[in-house]
């Protein structure tokens, strides 16, 4: 029976990732303990008992990873924390500002949660097994880089002779600042990703070029561009990208009448803010590229052109001026699902002007804003934003290459290049259509893998 894998989130749909790898009937450890979000909504409360957990691995810092951890300690978890030093760096950040949202703003309270995380909390360095005192049963894990965000990794785990895997959510090659991920000598047993099983990104070592043309095209009617992103990742990704096509474009106009190293880049979200100087202070764990521009003196983080908002007056302001005006400029805002966030107000102003143009750069779960503006922008539609109707004249745009997850192509090629294949592979976080077509490709490895959609 043992060890057991009991999945309690991510199995139907692309969130709320949270796997509990069970040693023996009373020690378990938790892999990730994610927020569900869009149509994949579900209660908040811990719906599994905590008792027999005895720690929480972490893969990363997205939100739908670690989105429940506050009502886990709720619930009477007190373990330890284990995750890379980057995401330990970074993690109560993303728990200050969930608490802010969903808790308290009582900030009394949330230095006492936050002073909990942090005593709880124990850094691994990537590629150093790490026992784990589960009693009698023993476990150890290794966390090796995963190429999705900064700090994040798989897992490995040995546990009574076996070797299973969680990739957590894994990168692919050629993305900004991070390493490509490299595949695990074996695995017994994985619990992979699907997110993008389905599809493979088209243009990655061309992505730049396309962001450039995509810019430069919307820029023509002298409208605004919207991005939104998620804070920690995508806004730092494209803020490296963006600087490097400013310093390729020297006497480039963006469009007629307006240079490149004249065009305002504005980032309007605290969090994106906070998350982008802990990237500059974590500089060591950028891959050799982005290292070697620093060395050059270049800033790929912090440049001329880049404008920060902080305060909601600002940003208010900056909303007002820009609906009022048209200003020409591209604006990274919070809320990378158009759920929340400070990205919400830019498309309620904007949205009816037919010079802005909204461009996406990563996965919009079904049931959200961003989904429906994908869908139905073409089609000059309308989207419900804080229950209000708002009709889109703005041009649409979707940039599949700046996805931070892996596609088809890269989920098989990780398990392909393992010395040792899996016995069994689990697919979570993804759409029914994505599994579907991530077993169908992975089937084709081997006939002795046992391939199993989780939850079905």
């Amino acid at each position: 029976m043992y060890p057991d894998i009991v999945f309690h989130g991510a199995t139907q749909g692309v969130t709320g990732s949270c796997h509990e790898l069970r040693v023996d009937a009373d020690h378990s450890i938790l892999i990730d303990c994610g927020l569900f979000q869009g149509d994949e909504n579900h209660a908040l409360e811990m719906d599994f008992p905590v008792g027999q957990i005895k720690a929480l691995v972490l893969t990363h810092v997205h939100i739908d990873h670690v989105g429940r951890i506050p009502y886990l300690l709720a619930a009477g978890f007190s373990g330890p924390i284990y995750c890379s030093e980057a995401t330990a760096a970074l993690l109560p950040l993303m728990l200050e500002d969930a608490v802010k949202i969903g808790f308290t703003r009582d900030q009394r309270l949330i230095e006492k949660f936050l002073d909990k995380i942090n005593a709880l909390l124990r850094p691994i360095k990537y590629g150093l097994w790490q026992n784990i005192p589960l009693g009698a049963a023993p476990l150890q894990i290794k966390l090796k880089p995963a190429g999705h965000v900064l700090g994040s990794a798989y897992v490995e785990c040995d546990c009574a002779g076996k070797r299973l895997v969680f990739s957590g959510d894994l990168g692919a090659p050629y993305a900004p600042l991070l390493p490509a991920p490299r595949s695990p000598y074996r695995a017994d047993i994985l619990v992979l990703e699907s997110t993008y099983g389905d599809r493979c990104h088209p243009l990655r070592r061309d992505r730049r070029r396309h962001l450039q043309r995509v810019i430069e095209k919307a820029l023509e009617n002298r409208g605004v561009v919207l991005i939104p992103a998620f804070s920690l990742g995508r806004t730092q990704e494209l803020l490296y990208e963006l600087e490097d096509i400013i310093d390729r474009s020297k006497g480039r106009n963006a469009a007629a009448g307006l240079p490149w190293h004249d065009l305002e880049i504005i980032v309007d979200s605290p969090l994106a803010s906070r998350f982008t100087e802990s990237f500059r202070q974590l500089k060591p764990f950028w891959d050799a590229e982005a290292r070697k521009k620093v060395a050059a003196g270049r800033h790929p983080l912090s440049f001329e052109q880049l404008t920060t908002i902080g305060s909601h007056a600002d940003h208010l302001h900056t909303v007002k001026y820009l609906k009022k005006t048209g200003r020409p400029c591209i604006v990274i805002a919070g809320g990378g699902m158009c759920s929340g966030g400070r990205i919400v107000n830019y498309l309620k102003a904007l949205l009816g002007d037919e010079r802005t143009d909204v461009v996406f750069v990563g996965y919009q779960a079904a049931g959200t804003p961003g989904r429906a503006l994908q869908e139905y922008g073409p089609k000059h539609g309308y989207v419900v934003l804080e229950n209000k109707r708002y009709p889109i004249a703005a041009a649409v745009h979707n940039l599949s290459g700046y996805s931070a997850h892996a596609d088809q192509h890269n989920l098989v090629n990780f398990v392909r290049r393992m010395r040792k294949k899996p016995e069994k592979i689990y697919l979570v976080h993804g759409d029914a259509a994505a599994k579907s077509a991530l077993k169908d490709e992975l089937s084709l490895l081997s006939a002795q893998i046992e391939i199993v959609i989780a939850g079905s």
